[in-house]
């Protein structure tokens, strides 16, 4: 078998990796940085459990990837727009929680050590080869729709996951405060106007140390970006992109962990089987992309007004009718987004232009 190169020792790169290696094939992987998950400073991230009916963690064992990192399961979260509250809650868990970073723990460490313990050669701060097979080089700087600013750091309040929905705290986005076992994050997600980011994120803290009282202990700055395209280069040539580099994001809330996987995971299979990469990807990405641009539409258009008092509402419904089980993507029938799409894709045109859409 011949060997096959990889660009990015990510998510999407090292899931490609180990797949590859477990079917016989010699993989290297080149990566830019002195070791993988630089990008990141010990940032609580969600792998988001609703976009599929099946549970992710279960799904990421279907792919090759052992569990050999910390995952805490969060099956209930508080939604507030800053002067109402509500509980989702969920059978199975919304998400499960993970770090990013260069130490042992983080899901970018689990599946470094699950590369190499599979045969996989990674190689830090050498030059790119010519030849490339796989492409997963992170965020194009040139498509980038949000920007995140947060903290994190050590606490003593117990176990929480808060979502505050409000433009003076995150413009167009969201603010969270994720803490799991004495260890807590805390960012805002501003998804236009990338510009006020950083008064946002001041408002965000003011905003938890006042409600909750929070104290923190050690903070450590984390933050990054996110970049999405529909017009998406899945192949160039024999060249397969995954992950951001190929523009594989949620759209409308920026939860990219799950789609990183997954394309990893299917140009890896394109190969072992000599499938047609292209056409696997589409199928399984294409819904999922336009859908988010219905979403980031309705988001941006109607849900913000009125302080996203329309949001607590959905949430006080959940609530009221025990809905303990959310899957697909979001609540509206596929007939209704399909309606939808090409009115939000032009209005989204105008308002990012410089994303390929």
């Amino acid at each position: 078998m011949r060997t096959i190169t990889v660009l990015g020792a990510g998510l999407s790169g090292l899931t490609a990796a180990i797949n590859l290696a477990k079917e016989g094939y010699e993989v290297e992987v080149f990566e830019k940085n002195k070791d993988v998950g630089m990008r990141f400073h010990g940032d609580l991230q969600g792998l988001e459990n609703w976009s599929e009916k099946k549970d992710i963690l279960e799904q990421l064992k279907e792919m090759g990837i052992k569990i050999s990192f910390d995952c805490a399961p969060f099956s209930n979260v508080i939604v507030t727009n800053c002067s109402k509250a509500r509980k989702i809650s969920s059978r199975k868990p919304l998400f499960y929680l993970v770090r990013r970073g260069s130490f042992l723990g983080t899901i970018d460490y689990g599946l470094k050590d699950q590369a190499l313990k599979s045969g996989v050669k990674i190689h830090f701060q050498k030059p790119f080869p010519k030849c490339v097979d796989i492409v997963a080089t992170g965020p194009n700087p040139n498509e980038v729709p949000g920007v995140v600013k947060g903290i994190v750091f050590e606490t003593s309040i117990k176990d929480i996951a808060i979502v505050v929905l409000n433009d003076r705290l995150a413009f167009k986005g969201y603010s969270y405060l994720l803490i799991t076992k004495g260890y807590g994050c805390l960012c805002s997600v501003v998804l236009h106007e990338l510009y006020r980011v950083n008064e946002c994120f001041e408002r965000t803290k003011e905003f938890f140390m006042q409600e909750l009282n929070l104290r923190m202990r050690s903070p450590i700055e984390v933050g990054g970006v996110g970049s999405f395209s529909l017009r998406n280069e899945f192949q160039k040539g024999k060249m397969l992109f995954v992950g951001e580099a190929a523009g594989l994001q949620d759209f409308l809330w920026g939860f990219g962990m799950r789609f990183a996987i997954k394309s990893g995971y299917l140009a890896a299979q394109s190969i072992i089987t000599n499938m047609d990469y292209n056409e696997i990807v589409e199928k399984h990405f294409r819904t999922k992309l336009e859908a988010a641009v219905v979403y980031r539409y309705l988001w941006e258009d109607f849900a913000s007004r009125r302080d996203y008092s329309f949001m607590i509402y959905i949430a006080e419904f959940l609530k009221k009718n025990q809905y303990h089980s959310l899957h697909g993507y979001f609540f509206l029938p596929k007939m209704i987004q399909k309606m939808i799409y090409p009115i939000a894709l032009f209005h989204t045109r105008k308002k990012y232009p410089k994303l390929k859409l």
